[in-house]
């Protein structure tokens, strides 16, 4: 009976599904090993979308992954996100931005980092800004903002520009209901 009850508990042990914790320090896991991996997620990331790459693109995002465009309408929630984006993707043109400059930031316990990054796309100039997630051992862009720069002399122009818009859609947002 001792012996059915400890093949019985053992079973049960080892059937448990467990978390497995990361222990930084053990696996001797450096901040720089870290942004290293980060680097390479985002350039893989602006890779797969500069060669409309649709799985690769989205399979480095979270599954609530965020994308916040240029234009105040745009703040894309995931699946809204590649419905928006897939026929971008179809077509074998999606956009091209490659780095220029960027600054990562880790979070103490090493598995949140957020960043800021100076690409040169299509629209020359514009700075992206995000957060990523380790998930499964993997960083994935969990939120994303993309802006385009805007040189202070310019800032009155471009103000008058967009002035118009920027006043309907403000009402719009105020009058929402």
């Amino acid at each position: 009976m001792r012996l059915i009850v400890v093949l019985f508990l053992s079973i049960c042990f080892v059937s448990c599904k467990t978390e497995v914790k990361i222990d930084s320090q053990s696996q001797d896991i450096t901040n720089e090993t870290i942004t290293k991996n980060i680097n390479n997620t985002l350039d893989s990331w602006h890779k797969a979308a500069a060669e409309a790459n649709f799985n690769n693109y989205f399979s480095l995002m979270t599954n609530d992954g965020v994308f916040i465009g240029t234009d105040a309408t745009e703040n894309w929630q995931n699946e809204a996100f590649k419905a928006f984006s897939k026929p971008y993707f179809d077509k074998g043109k999606a956009w091209s931005f490659t780095a220029v400059n960027r600054n990562i930031y880790i979070y103490d316990n090493q598995k949140i980092a957020w960043f800021d990054e100076l690409l040169d796309t299509q629209m020359k100039l514009c700075r992206g800004s995000g957060i990523l997630k380790l998930e499964n051992n993997k960083w994935k862009v969990a939120h994303y903002v993309l802006s385009i720069t805007i040189p202070n002399d310019n800032v009155s122009e471009v103000v008058k520009m967009k002035a118009v818009f920027d006043s309907t859609y403000t009402k719009k947002l105020l009058f929402k209901d």
